[in-house]
């Protein structure tokens, strides 16, 4: 059977594309009620804006205007 090593060396040699479609096949595989594994960076960050909701909940965003901001910017980027 392949190691781990053997199998990254070889996927680096693909084209970026492939390397880019072969990520979101795997991705495909994990089931979706696995959690996501999150840098230490991004569990600050949860942290850091939770902590700011509690002290403050009006300050929030409604969920629709996030959304629609997000689909505004998507749809008009270059490309």
């Amino acid at each position: 059977m392949p190691t781990f090593e053997s199998i990254l060396s070889d996927i680096t040699q693909l084209p970026v594309q492939v390397r880019l479609d072969l990520i979101d096949a795997i991705q495909e595989t994990i089931p979706d009620e696995t959690p996501p594994r999150l840098s230490p960076e991004w569990l600050a960050e949860i942290e850091r804006r939770s902590a700011a909701y509690e002290l403050d909940p009006t300050t929030a965003t409604d969920w629709h205007v996030v959304r629609d901001d997000v689909l505004a910017r998507l749809q008009n980027r270059p490309g």
